[in-house]
């Protein structure tokens, strides 16, 4: 902000971007607050997702995404089978 005010005072267009910006952090800041720190809300609570694991409901595992077609490729390897059980 002091750079733009002191060496750009009159460049309008960059005053806007930089308040755009800001504002944007802000809002984002305030986000992650309302998130206590995480970047997207929790689908479940952990309590029912530890206790779906339990009794079997639900099942954990390792998303692989491949990194050159993240749109089309990705497995997940369930914890505690074989390399061969995945789906």
């Amino acid at each position: 902000q002091n750079y733009l005010d002191n060496f750009w005072p009159d460049l309008k267009a960059a005053h806007e971007l930089f308040d755009s910006i800001v504002q944007a952090r802000r809002e984002r800041e305030s986000e992650s607050q309302e998130n206590h720190g995480k970047e997207y809300p929790e689908h479940l609570p952990v309590e029912v997702l530890e206790a779906g694991i339990k009794s079997g409901r639900y099942l954990q595992g390792t998303l692989n995404v491949n990194k050159h077609r993240a749109q089309l490729e990705a497995f997940v390897r369930l914890q505690g089978l074989g390399s061969k059980d995945s789906g």
